[in-house]
């Protein structure tokens, strides 16, 4: 992969002719996780990229692919909803839902440990969503 394709990805920078990014949310293992502009719907979105390295591997690809074919499946308000996906350069992307607010890897690192009353409301949305996607097929019953 070429890394001007990956340089390209920066604030002001338009992917699909309709997602321009804002800036940077996150980077993962496998991803990095931006904020962007639906130019055409005009709403704010987050825009999840591949990796490079991971872009000449088709299993990768195609399991990028299905995760957006799966989650825009579901519908439930503890669950992101998936908008769109498409490719930027060879590098597939996931246009969703943004969510602002603090990740519990950042509430956990300003508090440490959170009190049973606060963990039990950080689990029942997260427990509701995951109960959603198992109705459907998604995550599998044991």
């Amino acid at each position: 992969m070429d890394d001007a394709v990956v340089a390209d990805i920066r604030p002001g920078a338009v992917l699909g002719e309709r997602y321009q990014i804002r800036g940077l949310i996150a980077r993962g293992g496998m991803a990095t996780v931006y904020l962007a502009v639906d130019q055409r719907l005009e709403r704010t979105v987050a825009l999840k990229v591949m990796h490079p390295a991971y872009a000449s591997d088709p299993s990768f690809v195609d399991r990028f692919v299905r995760e957006a074919l799966s989650i825009a499946r579901l519908s439930h308000p503890n669950v992101v909803a998936v908008y769109d996906q498409g490719s930027h350069h060879g590098l597939a992307y996931l246009v969703m839902e943004y969510v602002q607010g603090r990740t519990l890897r950042e509430v956990l690192a300003s508090r440490a440990r959170l009190s049973p009353a606060e963990a039990a409301g950080v689990l029942d949305p997260l427990l509701a969503g995951l109960a959603a996607a198992h109705r459907i097929g998604m995550v599998p019953g044991t």
